[in-house]
Parts: structure tokens; C-alpha cells; sequence
């Protein structure tokens, strides 16, 4: 998300409204821009139109987190080896639904997506995988998602990642959507977050998160202005020599540069 690169092809995206029923509130009526696609150096990129990236995939690699910012959405990993529910608001191509699925197979992972074309651009050139008992891809609002009582204490690993065509900030941003996502967390969960650090909307959300979270670490900046925010439901004992060494485990079986997220974790906390 939020690297500049030039769109090469464009399709027309269709305008739906997500399926489900409907809440107590008016629905939202989104009016989605083009999804598009670019591709440099075996590396795929989608777009929503402009040059903004809004995901990637190494073509021969699939299954792997291309982009800094994403694998940083993983640090969830250092605290919780083994989750029982992961969501992913958002999909963009897929990447963190994908690599979840993957590495945890007892896991059920569940990704949450507005937009129709991104899910069908992610079945069709992107590898995301077809629902099965583990998977399920949801074409709703995140809103809805959090909001729905039924998910509420369910949830080990939220990963959130809403950009629009856009790219000037989250879409949900509100103490009132992230107090839903802290709802939606296990006792112990923990939700990533990308935030875009040169832009007002970053301190917005900072401050709307600490509203609703027992404790808010940022790790250092990537990419053009990616910060990856953590959230915590309970505020975690940092013990960095435990992080430091559950950090190399993920190394070991993900590749993952995991020790600078112990870094990033030491420094902002």
C-alpha cells in the first residue's frame, strides 16, 4: 500500500452492494474505482486506478509477503504461535490471507472485503485460494463485520488494511470502529494495523486506537510513509529476550525478518 508506481492496464469495476444482511444503519452505497494492474520485475502489483499500489505478488511466490509494510503486519506472530481465528479487513491481493492460511494450519482465516473486483482479481491473478472449512473471503463492509456481535471475543489476530483509491488514510478510522475491533478480539488479541505516517490521518488514528486499546506500539517507517501500528486488548509484558527468541523461530520457519519488529517493538514502546 501507498507506493507510487504507474497503472499499465485498466478494467471497469462493477458497483454492488455487499451481500449480508442489513445492519440497523443505512448501508453504505460504495462506488468503487477501477481495479487495475501493474507488473515490474516479476513482482504484481494491484491498483484501484491510480498509482497508488494497493498490494503485490512475487508471480513465482505466491504465498509470500512481498511488501515490508505487509510482513510487518505479521508481529502479531511473536505474541501467539498459535491462533484459532485470524481476519483480515480488507484483502487488497490477497497476501495476508494467503500466507496466514499457509503457515497456520489449524487456524481458521476469514478476510473481509467490500469491493467484488478485488476479490475476483484476487482469485484470478493473484492465487488467493477458494473457501474451504479453514478460508472464507466475505464480500461486506468491515464495519458491519465489527460491529456484528457475533464476532465479538472471537478473534486472536485482526489485521487491518482499508485504503480506498484514495490512499489519504484508513477509510474506518473512528473510536467507534476501532472500540468494535477491540470488542472483536480473544482476551489476548492483538490487531495490526497500516497507517500512512505523512499525513494527518495518521495522529487521528493513533489517537482513536489508544481510546480503545489497552496499549498502541508503532514500529519504525517503511516503504513511502507505511507504519505498521499494534494494538493490544491486554497490554503484553515485553520480555524482549522471550521476543528475541521466538523471533528467530519465525525466521526459521517463515523467513520472515521478524528480529526488527522486536526492534521496532523496544523503541516505541
Amino acid at each position: 500500500m501507498l507506493i507510487k508506481r504507474k497503472s499499465i492496464e485498466k478494467e471497469e469495476s462493477q458497483r454492488t452492494m455487499p451481500r449480508g444482511a442489513a445492519s440497523a444503519r443505512p448501508p453504505r452505497k460504495p462506488k468503487f474505482a477501477p481495479v487495475t494492474l501493474s507488473e515490474q520485475d516479476g513482482v504484481r502489483f494491484l491498483h484501484f486506478g491510480t498509482e497508488w499500489v494497493q498490494g503485490a505478488m512475487r508471480i513465482r511466490k505466491p504465498d509470500w509477503i512481498e511488501l515490508e509494510y505487509a510482513q510487518q503486519m505479521m508481529a502479531w506472530m511473536l505474541f501467539n504461535d498459535q491462533p484459532q481465528r485470524i481476519v483480515q479487513l480488507g484483502l487488497g491481493t490477497g497476501a495476508l490471507t494467503k500466507f496466514c492460511y499457509r503457515h497456520f494450519p489449524r487456524a481458521r482465516v476469514t478476510a473481509i472485503e467490500l469491493n467484488p473486483s478485488v476479490i475476483a482479481i484476487c482469485e484470478s491473478m493473484f492465487k488467493l485460494p477458494a473457501d474451504d472449512e479453514r478460508l472464507s473471503v466475505i464480500e461486506m463492509d468491515a464495519l458491519d463485520f465489527v460491529e456484528n456481535r457475533a464476532n465479538h471475543g472471537t478473534v486472536d489476530a485482526l489485521q487491518v488494511d482499508l485504503y480506498d483509491a484514495t490512499a489519504r488514510g484508513p477509510v474506518l478510522d473512528t473510536p467507534e470502529f476501532y472500540a468494535a475491533c477491540d470488542a472483536c478480539l480473544a482476551p489476548h488479541g492483538i490487531m495490526t494495523v497500516n497507517l500512512f505516517g505523512d499525513h494527518p490521518s495518521y495522529a487521528k488514528n493513533l489517537k482513536a486506537m489508544r481510546f480503545a486499546f489497552e496499549k498502541v506500539i508503532c514500529l519504525p517507517e517503511v516503504h513511502d510513509g507505511n507504519i505498521v501500528a499494534i494494538a493490544f486488548k491486554t497490554a503484553p509484558a515485553l520480555d524482549f529476550p522471550a521476543l528475541y527468541s521466538r523471533a528467530l523461530q519465525i525466521v526459521e520457519a517463515t523467513r520472515l525478518p521478524a528480529k526488527p519488529w522486536v526492534n521496532g517493538l523496544k523503541a516505541g514502546n
